[in-house]
């Protein structure tokens, strides 16, 4: 008789769901993920990461994902579930944050809840309840201009709030420095009041390894990949080198990027300073239905050897704004995601072993046209983007994935992957 899970997540993009894993198997648990809800039990491990792709698709369609996944969850024997959201919370008035969270509590019998995206490793702290990204508010960084969820309103709580029907209280720094205890019973204060859900504020891992142990008991967590840390030691495990152990890296090395963060042009921008080979693709050529995909797949295959190639549609904010005037933003978005993911898989059935995939939406796109299932998660390369392995069944071919949320990794990122 195989254990149970001793953690269930639920992921709303797929970046997000290999953040979320690299923290767990960093902390020593053994984790799987998985490309939408499996068909079949996964043994031998303690956490499954089902990653979904719900972040900005309609609420009801999220919520309805959300729960399917909770329900396979919970066949496995799941103790405590985990809602990972982005550590930006992109999200809109409308969700998918507050209605996904509400739905799984209320399938859990949850009375409250902590929210928290702070995942300090990576410079997202939160205080009195904003959230900061490095030095300046939510509001003050790029997230203002994301093309899909523009975070606008660095206050987690207004932005909880604005999408959510319970109340939406705050669990301050200073609760949380005093340690697991206070943190707890501050929480179950909130809940007797009539809150919901209570924000946390935390500035390091030392707040993340007390938020972890406050909450223990608790059936769920809606937070980013950071908390992540602070749940393995309630089962006694502690982080291990063997949790992230890969087969051998193998093939032609590739770069498909379709982010459009600031932190993603800088590495695009980074790849070609060095006088590495890259291509951009034209959003306009794709909706006048040239092949740009064959296109691209023939420039790159003379290439493939020793150096990686870059294949990107990532492009700063105003050159962003006038493609969704003339196309449409959620047309563009999809049509270069599908023209992206088929570039992905064609440089994979070229040989190309390891890729790099910026951006969540991209990623999503990608992991599905190569018909992966799973992820065995391995080292890391910058916070929150580890290595995985996968078999792509739509080509027969094993893979090293690197699956980049579009606002993490250094400059040097696609380069230093490889590397």
């Amino acid at each position: 008789m195989t254990s149970p899970l001793l953690l269930g997540c639920i992921a709303d993009d797929f970046t997000g769901a290999t953040d979320l894993a690299n923290n767990l198997v960093r902390a020593g648990m053994r984790v799987v993920q998985t490309i939408g809800v499996p068909p079949e039990p996964v043994a031998g491990v303690d956490a499954v990461v089902v990653a979904l792709k719900s972040r900005t698709i309609p609420a009801p369609e999220a919520v309805a994902q959300s729960l399917h996944a909770l329900t396979w969850l919970r066949e496995q024997g799941c103790r405590q579930f985990y809602f990972k959201v982005c550590s930006t919370f992109d999200s809109t008035p409308l969700g998918n944050i507050g209605p996904v969270a509400e739905a799984l509590m209320d399938a859990l019998g949850a009375a409250i809840c902590c929210v928290t995206p702070a995942f300090p490793e990576n410079a997202r702290t939160v205080y009195k309840g904003y959230l900061f990204v490095g030095d300046v508010l939510l509001s003050e960084s790029g997230m203002r201009n994301h093309p899909l969820t523009p975070m606008t309103d660095a206050s987690l709580v207004r932005v909880m709030q604005a999408q959510s029907r319970g109340k939406v209280g705050l669990v301050e720094h200073k609760v949380v420095r005093g340690g697991a205890a206070p943190i707890h019973a501050r929480i179950r204060q909130l809940q007797d009041e009539g809150h919901r859900f209570a924000v946390v504020d935390a500035l390091d891992n030392e707040d993340l390894m007390h938020l972890g142990r406050a909450i223990a008991d608790m059936p769920l967590v809606v937070a980013g990949s950071g908390v992540a840390i602070g749940l393995p030691q309630n089962h006694g495990i502690r982080p291990s080198f063997a949790a992230a152990e890969l087969p051998p890296a193998q093939g032609a090395r590739a770069v498909v990027s379709g982010s459009c963060s600031e932190a993603t042009n800088r590495q695009v921008n980074d790849f070609i300073g060095r006088g590495l080979p890259a291509l951009a693709i034209d959003p306009f050529e794709i909706a006048a239905g040239r092949d740009v995909v064959g296109q691209a797949l023939a420039w790159a295959a003379p290439l493939l050897g020793e150096q990686p190639v870059l294949v990107y549609s990532s492009a700063p904010p105003e050159a962003v704004r006038g493609v969704q005037e003339r196309l449409g933003a959620g047309d563009a978005g999809a049509m270069v995601e599908r023209a992206l993911a088929a570039i992905a898989l064609g440089l994979v059935e070229r040989g190309v072993g390891q890729l790099v995939v910026a951006g969540g939406e991209t990623s999503g796109a990608a992991v599905q046209a190569l018909g992966v299932r799973q992820l065995r998660i391995g080292p890391q390369i910058d916070p929150g983007v580890p290595w995985c392995h996968a078999r792509a069944e739509a080509c027969g071919r094993s893979v090293h994935l690197a699956l980049k949320s579009g606002n993490f990794g250094t400059a040097d990122f696609f380069t230093k992957a490889f590397r």
